[in-house]
C-alpha cells in the first residue's frame, strides 16, 4: 500500500464508481490503509455493488457506501449532502466511472456509426459527472489540508496521441473530461489551493470495461486490478501541488493532451 504523503494522516476520501473494476479495488487498498480515517464509495445499482456492500457491512465504521448517479446532477447534491452532514473536509477524491460500451451502444470504427443520443451517453458519463463532482466537492476540499482531486482518464482522450481514428465518442468525451479537469485546476487553485487535481490513464485493465477488446492486447500489457490500483496509488504518492492540472499515465510519465 502507497502512502500519499500529500494528505494528511486520518485522512478521508471518496471513490466515485466503486461498485466494480478499478473503483472497486481502490476501495479494498485503502481500506488496508490505518492511516484512512473513513472512505465513501457511490455505486449506481445495488444488483452491481453486491461485493461493494459486502465490504460495507464488513467494515461498518470505515467504508460508508452512497447510492449517486453521477449523470444527476440532484444525486450528486444529495450524497454531498449526506457526507457533508458527517465531515467537514475530504482529502483524497478518485473519479472511477467510465463508459466505453453498454448494450448495443459499441464504440464506432467509423463516421458512418455516429449516433447523437449515443455521444450524449459518452459525454454524461465520462465527462459531465466529474466536472458536477468538482463543483459540489469544493465546500469540502476547501481547507488548509493537503487533497486531491484524480479522475481515471484514458489515453485515446489524448488527441496529440491519436494515431488510429475510431472510438469518436469514447476518445472525444476523455478529451472533454481531460479540459474539463484542466479547468478545474485553475479555479481550484483560487479556490481550494492546496487540492492537486490530475488526469490518471491506468493503461489496459482487466475489467469489464475493456473485456470485449482484451483479445488484442499483449498479455503483459493487460494488468490485473491489483496492479493498476498500486500503480496509481504510487503515482498519487509522488504528486506536488505544481503538478495540478497534469495527464499521468501509470508509469508516472507525462502523457500530451
Amino acid at each position: 500500500m502507497h502512502t500519499i504523503d500529500y494528505i494528511p494522516k486520518h485522512s478521508n476520501v471518496l471513490i466515485i464508481g466503486a461498485n466494480q473494476g478499478i473503483g472497486l479495488g481502490f476501495v479494498r487498498q485503502i481500506l488496508s490503509d490505518s492511516q484512512v480515517a473513513k472512505i465513501y464509495a457511490t455505486y449506481r445499482n445495488s444488483e452491481t455493488a453486491t461485493e461493494l456492500l459486502s465490504l460495507a457491512a464488513d467494515h461498518p465504521n470505515k467504508l460508508t457506501c452512497l447510492e449517486i448517479d453521477i449523470t444527476n446532477e440532484s444525486s450528486i447534491t444529495q450524497g454531498i449532502e449526506a457526507i457533508s452532514a458527517e465531515i467537514k473536509k475530504i482529502h483524497l477524491v478518485i473519479y472511477c466511472v467510465g463508459m466505453l460500451h453498454r448494450g448495443e451502444l459499441q464504440p464506432e470504427k467509423s463516421l458512418r456509426q455516429i449516433n447523437s443520443e449515443n455521444l450524449l451517453s459518452y459525454f454524461q458519463v465520462n465527462s459531465i459527472g466529474a466536472v458536477l463532482l468538482a463543483k459540489h466537492l469544493m465546500k469540502l476540499l476547501r481547507h488548509k489540508e493537503g487533497s486531491i482531486f484524480a479522475s481515471i482518464s484514458a489515453k485515446v482522450g489524448s488527441i496529440g496521441d491519436n494515431r488510429l481514428g475510431g472510438w469518436y465518442g469514447y476518445r472525444a468525451s476523455k478529451a472533454a473530461l481531460n479540459m474539463f479537469l484542466k479547468t478545474i485546476s485553475i479555479e481550484y487553485s483560487r479556490r481550494c489551493p492546496k487540492t492537486i487535481v490530475v488526469a490518471l490513464h491506468p493503461g489496459t485493465t482487466a475489467t469489464r470495461l475493456s473485456q470485449p477488446f482484451q483479445k488484442n492486447v499483449p498479455p503483459e500489457k493487460l494488468f490485473p486490478v491489483e496492479k493498476t490500483v498500486n500503480l496509481l496509488l504510487e503515482v498519487m504518492s509522488n504528486l506536488k501541488l505544481a503538478d495540478s492540472g497534469e495527464f499521468f499515465s501509470w508509469d508516472g510519465s507525462k502523457l500530451p493532451w
